[in-house]
């Protein structure tokens, strides 16, 4: 069949190589046309050069069309793909920098020392903004697939304001609950489990095998296996810390909700360098890896796309990612109804004390009928508090300080975060981030 599938921000060759992978292993998605669109011209050539030699190469019939212009890329596409970033790693650490200089730290710094900054944040609503509405003129019955962050705030942001618009945002964290499995010793394809919460912020509260209850089993091996990682002084494959959360709260963290990545929650974990090399955390030392692993990559696809000798399927393996995009865009484009794990509006009360108009990620059921939320059963109260105080809150004020323009509740927000010790260093890092030579559009909008 045929169906247009628009990437904006398709430089990124890592993702537009997964996404073009997954498609080639569809048989019923044969024929479709991606269009890649990117700003970068350099980055852009080396993504569907990259991608047509690897469709080629599978013998795989699809049209893979290129450009500059993000309006062309969405003439007639039923699918739009979101994963572009507007301010670029560089802006998010030298601001990360700054923030340490003033005593901020990992640990329930999500507004700060995380890649949703406020600073960064900012330019995505800017783009989110732009993009949905090229779309609803150019495309209005397209399904928008939003994997660039902040999802959780770009829902939240999207769909309060453009109601119109088919949005849902996607993220691989709940995959962590398969690792689980491994560790166990189960396999995934029998696995069912329910992850609520809201994105980046979400727990596994339901869990079984086969039928049967896994937490049981879970407790067993934290009783016997994890001493033995503990004495030998290595680091067990369930960090610590996840497995005092899933003690204290009987839920277990899922994705980036306790992990280094994820602002490193709580803050409890990560108060000085003593607590957290008890909890072998080490946020810093995770992100300083994970920015290199980003610069090889972008320098991997580099070279591969110019070497035309390289079999891009020997360095990239015909084996579906299991990312969501595709199993989205085939269970619409073909109404082959199944069930993933995405993020929505809360509007039909997914998880009960939730707000009604904020993102929550849950099961979905897709099908040509488009997406809907399946009720789950919520979470334990004193998780409901922390989502509400640690997530919820802040988000609902930086998008009104962004809607307002508000310099003030932007000041506000900062004093939210949990290492603010006085109005002076807030402002202070307000005032040294706002000036910063690329923010003047910042400077502009926050009066």
């Amino acid at each position: 069949m045929h169906t247009k599938i628009a990437i904006i921000g398709a430089g990124s060759g890592a993702f537009s190589l997964s996404l073009i992978r997954d498609i080639c292993l569809t048989p019923s998605l044969e024929g479709s046309t991606v269009a890649f669109m990117d700003i970068d011209p350099q980055r852009l050539e080396a993504a569907h050069t990259l991608c047509r030699r690897y469709a080629d190469e599978l013998g795989f019939r699809i049209h893979l069309e290129k450009t500059l212009h993000r309006r062309e890329a969405l003439e007639g596409a039923s699918f739009v793909i979101n994963t572009a970033l507007a301010a670029g790693h560089h802006r998010l650490q030298e601001g990360w920098r700054i923030a340490q200089n003033l005593g901020y730290s990992w640990g329930g710094s999500f507004h700060i020392m995380y890649d949703e900054a406020f600073w960064i944040n900012f330019y995505q609503f800017r783009l989110f903004e732009s993009i949905i509405e090229d779309a609803l003129e150019i495309c209005p019955q397209a399904w928008h697939l939003l994997v660039a962050n902040p999802v959780l705030a770009g829902v939240t942001y999207v769909c309060r304001r453009y109601p119109e618009a088919r949005l849902v945002g996607l993220c691989h964290g709940f995959s962590e609950v398969y690792h689980i499995a491994k560790v166990l010793g189960l396999e995934r394809e029998h696995l069912t489990f329910e992850i609520p919460g809201v994105n980046h912020f979400v727990w596994c509260t339901h869990l079984y095998h086969k039928g049967e209850n896994v937490f049981p089993l879970l407790d067993r091996w934290i009783e016997s296996e994890l001493p033995r990682y503990i004495s030998e002084e290595k680091r067990p494959p369930i960090p610590p810390k996840s497995i005092d959360l899933y003690r204290r709260f009987g839920a277990f963290p899922i994705g980036d909700t306790a992990h280094w990545s994820g602002a490193s929650w709580p803050f409890w974990y990560h108060s000085d360098e003593a607590t957290q090399r008890r909890w072998q955390e080490d946020p810093a030392e995770g992100w300083n890896s994970y920015f290199a692993h980003v610069a090889r990559s972008a320098e991997e696809i580099r070279r591969a796309a110019a070497d035309p000798s390289l079999r891009v399927t020997q360095y990239f393996p015909p084996k579906v990612s299991g990312e969501p995009m595709v199993p989205i865009i085939e269970a619409i484009a073909c109404d082959i109804p199944r069930v993933v794990i995405g993020n929505i509006q809360n509007s039909g009360g997914y998880v009960p004390g939730i707000p009604d108009d904020f993102e929550v990620e849950i099961p979905l059921l897709v099908s040509k009928r488009g997406i809907q939320g399946i009720h789950t059963h919520g979470l334990p109260s004193p998780l409901l508090a922390h989502i509400l105080r640690d997530r919820v809150a802040p988000v609902n004020l930086e998008l009104e300080a962004y809607e307002k323009g508000s310099r003030e509740l932007l000041l506000q927000l900062i004093l939210m975060d949990p290492w603010s010790r006085s109005e002076e260093q807030a402002q202070r890092l307000l005032d040294s981030i706002l000036a910063l030579p690329y923010h003047q559009e910042m400077r502009d909008h926050y009066r």
